[in-house]
Parts: structure tokens; sequence; C-alpha cells
């Protein structure tokens, strides 16, 4: 890695820090002096009660049940996202097929399918899995589509003037050219499923951060629910960074505008 690249990264490592410094300084004057409300903690109190919740692993666990959720419908909505929108972009009859499904399904919110998925799997792990899924499938077929609609015609031209199959022009030039828009779906659909888990889990979990601000709430314990939301931010930005660097590195040379 060359000098430059590292100097950069360092800038932007200092940058998230300092922001994040700010984000904390702000939120101290705010409930310190501007909002002085029991309701309202400042930083410290919380930071101390997420301590405490760490030393009992009861953070831990509910961190890792809410991402084990997640990371199994997200997987699950864009192993089919993924093959239904290259097909929805490569094909006229698939696409006036399957585009009014799409359509229709995505206006539906996953919030508003929470009882419908506690009554067909329960209030166990599948209910909350089939919503990630849910939320996850749709963005990226979206996605996925738009980047093979965006693909150059003069490449594709050029291949088959070089001899190329459909299968070779397929793999060699549509599905490269559409990786950059497909991870950006996925990255959409990440911070969907970081929304809907938390809905899910409010409702009909036992474990997971959602549970966590549900029980909070019932209890009038403050800190505990500042804790869930913080916790909730620095997960969602963390996974955030991991796309984006994702999308450099696997995606980077075939959009150079990233």
């Amino acid at each position: 890695m060359s000098g430059g690249r590292i100097r950069d990264r360092a800038f932007t490592v200092l940058g998230y820090l300092g922001g994040f410094a700010l984000l904390f300084l702000v939120w101290h004057v705010a409930a310190t002096w501007l909002a002085r409300s029991a309701l309202f903690p400042p930083p410290g109190p919380v930071l101390e009660r997420a301590v405490v919740l760490v030393e009992d692993g009861l953070l831990q666990e509910a961190v890792l049940a809410s991402l084990r959720r997640i990371g199994q419908g997200f997987l699950i909505g864009s192993a089919v996202g993924i093959p239904v929108g290259l097909a929805i972009g490569s094909f006229g009859p698939v696409r006036a097929v399957l585009e009014p499904w799409t359509e229709f399904f995505r206006f539906i919110p996953a919030v508003a399918m929470i009882t419908v998925s506690v009554i067909w799997f329960g209030i166990g792990e599948e209910s909350k899995v089939f919503l990630i899924a849910y939320t996850t499938v749709f963005v990226v077929i979206i996605a996925t589509a738009a980047g093979v609609g965006a693909v150059a015609r003069d490449k594709i031209r050029a291949a088959q003037c070089l001899g190329a199959s459909r299968l070779q022009v397929f793999a060699l030039v549509v599905l490269p050219a559409t990786l950059p828009l497909m991870l950006t779906g996925m990255r959409l659909a990440m911070a969907n499923a970081f929304v809907t888990i938390v809905a899910a889990e409010l409702v009909a979990s036992n474990d997971g951060l959602g549970k966590m601000l549900w029980d909070a709430r019932l209890f009038m314990q403050v800190e505990d629910i500042f804790v869930a939301l913080v916790t909730l931010g620095l997960l969602g930005f963390s996974v955030d960074r991991a796309f984006r660097l994702a999308i450099q590195a696997f995606a980077g040379r075939y959009n150079p505008t990233m």
C-alpha cells in the first residue's frame, strides 16, 4: 500500500473519531445543560451502564442474537434477489412477468408483515429471519436489475465483435459491470435489515437488541434504552463501512467514480 493511501486512510479514521467525539460532546451538552431530564441521560451514565451489561454478558448476548438473525435473513434475501434481478434486467419476458410482483410487494413494508410472519412461523427464529429476507430481497432485485440495465451497449457489442458467446458476454461484461450497483443495493438492504430486526424483536422475541429496548421501556430503564440505541448505531456504522470497503475493493475497478 502506498504512502498516500495510508495517509488518506489515517485521515479518514481520524475524521471518524473526531465526528464521534463531536457527537458525544453535543449529546453531553444537550443532556447536561439544555434538556436536563431523567429521561435524557448524558453519555457518562450510559457508558457506565454499558460496562455493567458487558460484564454481565447481556449486551453481547443481545448483539449476537440480532446479528445472527440479520446475517441469516440477509444472506437468504441476497441469494434470491441477485439471480432474480439479473434475470429481470437481462430478459424482457422475465421482466414483464416478475416486475409486477416486485413492485407490488416492495411497497408493503416488512413492519406490516410482522403479524403475518408470527402467524405463519410463530415467535421463534424463523419469523425474524423471514422478515429480514423479505426486507432485503426487493432492494437487491431492483438494484441488480438497474445495474444490468446500466451496462453500456458498446461494451456488449465490442465483446460480441471479438467473438464472445452470450454466456461469455454475461459472465465477463454484464456481471462485472453490474457488481457496483448490486453491492450498493445490498448495502441499502442491510440498513433496512437493522430497522426491521428491531421492530420484529420488539413484537416477538426472547432476546436481541429489540427485546432489550422493549424490556427497558417497560421498566423505565432509560440508560438501557440508550445503550441499545448507541450499540445499534455503532453496529450499523461498522457494517456500512465494511460494505463501502467491499464496494471499493471488488467493484471499484468497474466504476471509476468510486
